[in-house]
């Protein structure tokens, strides 16, 4: 039952990459639809970069509260705010009758979408074991894949209608998502790691029980709930709350570099060049309208089938494997396709476009949507397992800033380079995927199969034995760490009560 409460609960918070999906997917048929053209006059490629990267600056600051808004107020409450600011800055948008009006709504949008981005997968790898984690928190990229889905093909559907309901009705449509967050994230159980973080200790064995508990496994229950509290205990006791301590320590700097650098291979990659401006790249290829939304569905739909095979491969490969494949196989892709535009489709030494090779570089547009499938899922994976409770928030927070930060000069810059160097922009990508999977191969270490706690395993700063490892060397770690701090209470109080008695005497001859 427990189990079943555990999956449950990470499918509905996926709503949030649904969301996620479905806000950066809408845009893409949304800017090539006629009606949208004529009520605003045709936007040049400044306001076309404005209006994608409103929502992406809006994310920046979403992703950013997360430090301290999933400490303060819980994992649940914070995914609660996020629904919320959605549901208002999607209303916005479907509403807009300027520009201006409608870059507002996708910037409120924006930061609760940043905001979900880093709470989701954080929260899926609290209430998960350590056996499915990674699939639970690739749930998001698998959402998004959904919402991306339901995005082009709900855009390709409006497509036929002549009025504004081709472009307003898409945009409204975000708001559903956003209110069922907001409505069931009551009904889930809070993270049991944010509990004991907080000291309300009966409050996580409850919530752990309901989350991993089968009726007969009260003896593993015991011990995960001493290998969460002993560990979250010896973290206080070293932890340094201030933003300087999150590179002062060796080991924390190092997961933050991981976390961040993950992140930013993500957005170079290139995903979010194809996915936002995918109208734009068909456009210069020759194809219309209503065919570029047609095939940019089509890779929506494979997308969801390549996210659930990665989800049911990531607990079987691991992380880094399926990283090193995913980068070298993008920069292939992209290779072929700028080699193809160059000399066959767009570029000086073509006459006439061949067909094959357009047919190519469709075709190379949708395998490349295969091989991100593990970077997709994994920049979000890792980042939420890496760093340790005391500042996890702040850890994932950074990591889901910098996938943002990256997006929205990506998403400034690729409309403008698009137009003036076409498909040679692709070359860049090309050459971060390989620095990707060069620094994936010496740098970062697996984490596959490992609790949240026995991260510290892996990054050298372990404080005390895990007690789902050894039992018996936690629980002697832990009655020693108490005896100290008995005697440390003792010795405090001895050396106060002498100064007491000082001031009694001195108060007694006055």
């Amino acid at each position: 039952m427990g189990k079943a409460v555990t999956i449950g609960s990470g499918i509905f918070l996926a709503i949030g990459g649904f969301l996620f999906g479905y806000d950066s997917g809408v845009i893409t048929s949304t800017i090539g639809q006629p009606t949208f053209l004529d009520e605003f006059g045709s936007p040049n490629s400044s306001q076309i970069g404005g209006i994608v990267s409103g929502f992406t600056g809006g994310a920046i600051i979403g992703a950013l509260t997360v430090s301290w808004l999933a400490d303060i107020l819980g994992r649940k409450k914070t995914v609660f705010v996020g629904g919320c600011i959605s549901a208002f800055g999607c209303a916005l948008q479907a509403g807009s009758t300027t520009i201006a009006m409608l870059i507002a709504g996708r910037f409120i949008a924006g930061i609760a979408v940043g905001l979900l981005s880093a709470i989701v997968p954080m929260y899926c790898s609290e209430i998960a074991e350590a056996s499915y984690r990674g699939a639970l928190s690739g749930l998001l990229q698998f959402m998004l894949s959904w919402g991306y889905f339901a995005a082009q093909w709900i855009g390709y559907g409006c497509n036929y209608s002549n009025t504004a309901f081709q472009w307003r009705f898409p945009l409204a449509f975000q708001v559903i998502p956003g209110l069922s967050l907001a409505l069931g994230i009551w009904f889930l159980q809070e993270s049991p790691r944010w509990l004991m973080e907080k000291d309300r200790h009966e409050e996580a064995r409850e919530a752990l029980r309901r989350l991993h508990g089968n009726g007969s496994n009260d003896e593993y229950l015991d011990l995960e709930y001493r290998e969460i509290h002993d560990t979250i205990v010896a973290e206080k006791q070293v932890s340094v709350r201030s933003w300087g301590g999150m590179v002062s320590k060796p080991a924390w700097r190092r997961r933050l570099a991981l976390g961040m650098g993950i992140q930013a291979f993500g957005q170079l990659s290139g995903i979010n060049v194809i996915n936002y401006y995918g109208v734009t790249i068909y456009k210069l290829l020759g194809i219309d309208t209503r065919t570029s939304l047609m095939i940019i569905g089509i890779s929506g739909s494979l997308s969801i089938v390549y996210c659930a095979l990665g989800l049911y491969f990531l607990e079987r490969f691991g992380r880094i494997k399926p990283m090193v494949f995913s980068a070298l196989g993008m920069a292939g892709t992209l290779l072929v396709n700028g080699v193809l535009s160059q000399f066959y489709i767009t570029g000086s030494l073509s006459k006439n476009p061949d067909p094959a090779a357009l047919r190519a570089m469709v075709a190379m547009n949708l395998v490349f949507s295969l091989f991100f499938t593990f970077t997709g899922i994994i920049t979000w994976v890792y980042p939420a397992e890496i760093f340790p409770v005391e500042i996890r928030a702040r850890g994932n927070s950074l990591s889901t800033l910098m996938n943002w930060c990256l997006g929205l000069v990506i998403g400034q810059i690729s409309p403008l380079a698009l137009d003036d160097v076409g498909f040679k922009y692709f070359y860049a990508f090309f050459v971060f995927n390989l620095v990707a999977a060069v620094t994936y191969i010496f740098f970062f270490p697996e984490t596959k199969g490992k609790t949240l706690e026995q991260m510290d395993v892996i990054f050298g700063d372990q404080l005390v034995p895990h007690a789902m490892q050894d039992p018996d060397a936690a629980a002697a770690a832990m009655a020693s760490f108490q005896e100290k701090q008995i005697i440390v209470h003792e010795e405090t109080r001895t050396e106060a009560e002498p100064e007491t008695e000082a001031g009694t005497g001195t108060e007694a001859k006055a």
